[in-house]
């Protein structure tokens, strides 16, 4: 690590640092935070000429304590829109942006789309946010140093993006990423390598939730659980033996998997709540397979799922991918998944939607009986708290302890992947807005899209295709 100065028109910015690990591109975009000049307009003098994107640290020569002088100018202030009439097509892309709502992007560090669009996906999320926003700069005794770096860096990112319209450079995060997990630091050649961008997804879900769940700092230790967490119930059999057991797990996704049968993401769900596994058997007193077959138990208010397109090809050594189109829908209905219990409290919040729907349409609701016992019943089983109400965990506010979900979702956000195989390619976010239009962020360019388009993200060729979906809840007060 060494500390330059530098000098840009009248201003001298001391003690600038910069990562020799990194390549110059990085150095570039710490300096567009500060003087506002993009990477690409940047004309930095060093030894031999002008300092390139990709040039080696090493044959530089730059000293401790050098100053370097940069030209380049900087982006111009968005002018106030003269009065009158414009419509959203005919502005530019940028105001665009602003009038859809959120618009920064992320500068590529180098192969680190994986991360960007993780980020940009979770960062749609406002109950992370406000979660986010009350964590303490102060480390807890209860967890690991580099756990509470990461949810800090996290934390900061979010509030730049926030801030920010023109594209913002993750570089802390990333430093801390990879300090607390090593595998997204790998090199080839000097160059930072692609990583898998669900594995980032699951790593950092995993870490915020050690992290806002610490007993020390949040009153609701289950906040990634009730945002995320989906509960199964497993039943264990083998046909061999008889032999028959229940499990219970929590995970961050469902998996749909991805076979010649399968041509929507509905069945291939039902597919990834279906697997066999070989253990040893008490009874036969050897391996045997057994056959385990899961259902949803608890529901989250976010609900995110995997497409398994990626599989370990033996002949080539490396990560394959199955390319098919697996169709997906705007609008979710998990209610097929879900174990009995769990389908009996949400009959009495289906119903509520319905109505109101019918109501939407010009149709009347349904009349509701005064003597109805099983309407009752429904109605006390949706009203109990916690997990009895199909949610994995208790609400995180007041509006949560009146709301209940259907176990219907609507699609707020997908990843995508182009390319043949999980270790190159190109990651991209696809993000709907409060406002209810879609954004494609593509590292540092987002990009308006049309909703129909979103759906077209299915496969089949070599463009994006949905690697993970992320759908929220839609749910009625009660």
């Amino acid at each position: 690590m060494l500390t330059v100065s530098v000098k840009w028109q009248k201003e001298l910015f001391p003690k600038v640092e910069i990562d020799t690990s990194q390549p110059p591109y990085v150095f570039k975009c710490q300096l567009h935070g500060l003087t506002g000049v993009p990477p690409e307009r940047q004309k930095i003098m060093v030894k031999g000429g002008l300092l390139k994107d990709d040039a080696n640290w090493a044959t530089l020569g730059v000293k401790e304590g050098q100053k370097l002088m940069m030209m380049g100018t900087a982006d111009e202030i968005v002018k106030t829109p003269e009065k009158g009439p414009v419509f959203m097509e005919d502005l530019p892309e940028e105001e665009q942006m602003v009038a859809v709502g959120h618009t920064a992007g992320l500068f590529n560090l180098g192969n680190t789309c994986y991360m960007n669009s993780t980020v940009q996906c979770l960062h749609s999320v406002p109950e992370l946010k406000s979660a986010l926003v009350s964590y303490p700069s102060q480390k807890s005794s209860d967890l690991d140093h580099t756990s509470h770096m990461l949810t800090a860096a996290t934390r900061e990112l979010f509030n730049e993006l926030d801030k920010s319209v023109k594209p913002v450079a993750p570089m802390q995060f990333w430093m801390v990423l990879r300090k607390k997990y090593p595998q997204f630091g790998q090199l080839h050649n000097g160059v930072y390598m692609q990583q898998d961008a669900e594995e980032c997804w699951t790593q950092l879900l995993y870490t915020l939730s050690q992290s806002l769940g610490s007993p020390s700092f949040s009153e609701n230790p289950d906040t990634i659980k009730a945002l995320f967490g989906i509960e199964l119930v497993s039943r264990v059999h083998c046909q061999e033996s008889g032999e028959e057991s229940s499990e219970t797990e929590s995970v961050y996704s469902l998996k749909c998997h991805i076979s010649q049968e399968v041509n929507h993401l509905h069945e291939g769900l039902k597919h990834g709540l279906k697997s066999e596994l070989e253990k040893a058997s008490p009874c036969l007193g050897r391996s045997a397979i057994y056959l385990k077959e899961s259902r949803i138990n608890a529901l989250p208010r976010y609900l995110t799922v995997q497409f398994v397109r990626f599989f370990w090809k033996r002949e080539s050594n490396q990560k394959a991918k199955i390319l098919r189109k697996v169709d997906y829908p705007l609008q979710l209905d998990v209610y097929d998944f879900c174990s009995d219990g769990l389908c009996k409290k949400l009959e009495a919040p289906r119903q509520i939607l319905r109505d109101e729907e019918g109501k939407k349409a010009g149709l009347k609701a349904k009349e509701k009986t005064s003597g109805s016992k099983d309407n009752d019943v429904k109605m006390t089983d949706v009203q109990r708290p916690s997990n009895e109400s199909g949610e994995s965990s208790k609400p995180t506010s007041k509006e949560d302890k009146k709301s209940h979900l259907t176990g219907i979702y609507d699609l707020v956000a997908v990843l995508t992947h182009k390319g043949r195989s999980a270790d190159s390619g190109h990651y991209v976010a696809w993000v709907k807005q409060e406002s209810g239009k879609w954004i494609e962020f593509d590292d540092d360019n987002p990009v308006p899209q049309r909703e129909e388009d979103i759906t077209k993200l299915s496969g089949g060729g070599d463009w994006h295709m949905a690697y993970i979906c992320m759908y929220k809840a839609r749910t009625v007060p009660m």
